[in-house]
């Protein structure tokens, strides 16, 4: 079952589901999600003068990205083809018994914005900021501005609470993530990892 808003607000009352700061509700919670800002920070990917990214290689994922903060009243220009990393606003923490899907703004969408490119899902027990995907799929650049609603988030219920949710009890490598988080895959079992 998708919550709806009165079931997100009833959520929120109860405090096992949190998005905060939610300074404006009113705007903020539509009939079946809330809406996210976007932060203040970016990882860019950089043009790199190596032949491939290795992604069992720590110091060639850092190497490749570079952080930018972008002041309070600033844009981040988003040209065509580019990939950032962003960040939400907004910290979550996701109960056990929801799963949490991150969706694109249809406003952002039709002017060629992505939000994400695969990572669309919150897990239950998740808590941190969330990083955003962000490409421009179209032809113009496009300002971005921190604090701008940037994305939605739904939440469904599952049948019955997970067992073993995302968290410290898993290593779970993103938990309580604040800012854009470049990937962590060589922590990956396949990579030598423990996860």
């Amino acid at each position: 079952m998708i919550l709806s808003d009165a079931d997100i607000l009833r959520r929120l009352e109860q405090g096992d589901l949190v998005v905060e700061p939610l300074d404006d509700p009113d705007i903020q919670i539509q009939p079946a999600s809330v809406d996210l800002r976007l932060g203040h920070e970016f990882l860019e990917f950089q043009h790199a003068n190596i032949p491939c990214i290795h992604p069992n290689s720590e110091d060639e994922v850092s190497d490749y990205v570079e952080e930018t903060v972008i002041e309070e009243g600033g844009e981040f220009i988003l040209h065509p083809g580019d990939f950032v990393l962003g960040t939400t606003h907004e910290r979550v923490a996701i109960p056990d018994d929801l799963i949490a899907h991150v969706e694109g703004r249809s406003s952002l969408g039709r002017l060629a914005i992505v939000v994400h490119a695969t990572a669309g899902l919150c897990d239950p027990g998740y808590e941190g900021q969330i990083t955003l995907e962000l490409s421009n799929l179209g032809t113009a650049p496009v300002a971005l501005t921190p604090g701008m609603r940037i994305s939605q988030l739904t939440f469904t219920e599952l049948k019955t609470p997970a067992d073993r949710p995302y968290g410290a009890e898993r290593g779970s490598k993103y938990q309580g993530q604040s800012g854009p988080q470049a990937s962590k895959i060589q922590g990956d079992r396949e990579f030598g990892g423990d996860q």
